[in-house]
């Protein structure tokens, strides 16, 4: 990979609280990664301009509508459900899952009707902006291996997870695991054949041990898969407190909430991501993140199936790591922007309640309100810092994951101004009205992975 240089302004996250836009020398080195970063006006950036012109390194100005920005991370994504993305969502969680999407699921053992699914959803994304994903496949191996190798070949840094659930209470027999030693060699062989795919030696693409939640698994399959993943060293996903549903079912069975089943199973540790969690008790949150485990939080999918309101600002205050995730197809919108856009949203709601019946010093909980610079951070650095990946900021040392942004793009909703000081402003207009016609690059680890046409 050749090294190149790019001067003009950047939009960063350095802290969950902060945002800056700076105007600086982005050097990226032949391996992908931020060499240097130094603002434009300044000794350093003047050394670094002279240094790499003499070596022939190219160097790109922005134009004056452009600027750059880390990538988005997407926690949570159901690569399967794209063909049925903004379906059905009138439907109840467990009815839309046994009527829609394990019968859409079930085709996926048909490589040849996978293939054109994948190809375009793994575009999109890119055209979106986002450079990392999380993905939940199917149960079917061959499949869900193309997946990971369409992600490898189209340059997206991702964690495939080949599904395990085999519990017939829930699970139809046409789609679940006819037993617990099987879902656990499918799972282990999974694992190797992803680690294995050539060109992935660097891990752009990894693999993740994925039961798809407790309803959906036996005790056996849930313990055996925590010890495949000790075994393996392997990250863990998984659906945690989703709904009133899912929720008081875990209950019922376990006799605790999900997070506490999932940690006296071994699946609950260090790079284990938890899709939703809407329902988490203080105890729950402070379990999560004694071990290092993290919410995909899914703000736009939580409207329509969770029944309630992630309280964000309590994960945090708990010190737990937090993301963000479409939840393709539960979440109508391929943007991590937009859902970012409705985390701000929806802590809004939950901090000023919603019942027009009630007085409003009763109807919500105050202090759970989020800001767009702090939406900025979930978007980004929030979601590759809870799968330990070195990426999310426009920093040295750091992986060059990157979008350009064009505001002056045709088509574009982001009005161009030449008053843009406000680095809180600019970043609360981007996540608010960006679109794919703005979004005129994409890089990912340094490799152009997404260009649109000027």
């Amino acid at each position: 990979m050749d090294e190149f240089v790019i001067r003009g302004p950047v939009i960063n996250p350095p802290a969950p609280t902060q945002a800056e836009q700076v105007t600086r020398v982005v050097h990226v080195g032949p391996d992908g990664t931020i060499a240097a970063c130094p603002a434009a006006d300044t000794p350093a950036a003047r050394t670094l301009l002279a240094q790499t012109r003499q070596r022939g390194v190219p160097v790109h100005d922005l134009g004056p509508a452009q600027l750059l920005m880390p990538g988005f991370a997407d926690l949570h994504v159901h690569a399967p459900q794209w063909p049925q993305m903004g379906r059905a969502l009138d439907l109840p969680l467990r009815a839309w899952l046994e009527q829609r999407t394990f019968p859409l699921e079930a085709r996926f053992a048909d490589p040849a009707f996978a293939a054109p699914v994948y190809e375009e959803l793994v575009r999109t994304l890119l055209a979106n902006g986002t450079t990392t994903a999380v993905f939940f496949a199917t149960i079917h191996e061959e499949s869900s291996l193309l997946l990971a190798r369409t992600c490898l070949r189209l340059g997206l840094r991702a964690h495939v997870g080949l599904v395990a659930m085999d519990d017939p209470d829930l699970c139809p027999e046409n789609y679940r695991n006819p037993g617990v030693e099987q879902a656990l060699d499918a799972t282990r062989r999974f694992i190797h054949a992803v680690r294995a795919l050539p060109g992935n030696a660097a891990g752009l693409v990894r693999p993740m041990v994925t039961p798809r939640f407790i309803p959906a698994c036996t005790d056996a399959l849930l313990r055996g898969l925590g010890e495949l993943a000790a075994r393996e060293d392997c990250l863990i996903q998984t659906h945690c407190s989703e709904s009133d549903w899912e929720h008081d079912y875990v209950r019922q069975r376990m006799g605790v909430n999900d997070t506490l089943a999932l940690d006296r199973l071994g699946l609950l540790r260090r790079g284990t991501v938890l899709a939703h969690s809407c329902f988490m008790t203080a105890r729950d949150m402070a379990l999560v993140q004694a071990r290092g485990a993290a919410i995909a939080h899914c703000p736009l999918s939580n409207a329509y199936f969770a029944g309630a309101v992630l309280p964000l600002r309590a994960a945090w205050q708990a010190g737990m790591h937090v993301g963000l995730g479409t939840d393709i197809s539960g979440g109508y919108s391929p943007s991590i922007a937009v859902n970012a856009a409705m985390a701000v949203t929806a802590a809004r709601m939950l901090d000023t309640g919603t019942d027009p019946d009630l007085p409003a010093e009763k109807r919500g909980r105050p202090g759970a309100r989020l800001g767009f610079t702090e939406a900025l951070w979930l978007a980004t650095r929030g979601g590759t810092a809870a799968l330990g990946c070195n990426a999310g900021q426009l920093v040295a040392g750091q992986a060059f994951d990157a979008i350009l942004i064009d505001r002056a793009a045709p088509g574009s909703n982001i009005m161009p101004s030449g008053h843009d000081t406000d680095a809180q402003d600019l970043v609360q207009q981007i996540l608010c009205n960006i679109g794919r016609p703005n979004i005129r690059t994409v890089w990912v680890a340094g490799r152009r992975v997404h260009e649109s046409c000027p």
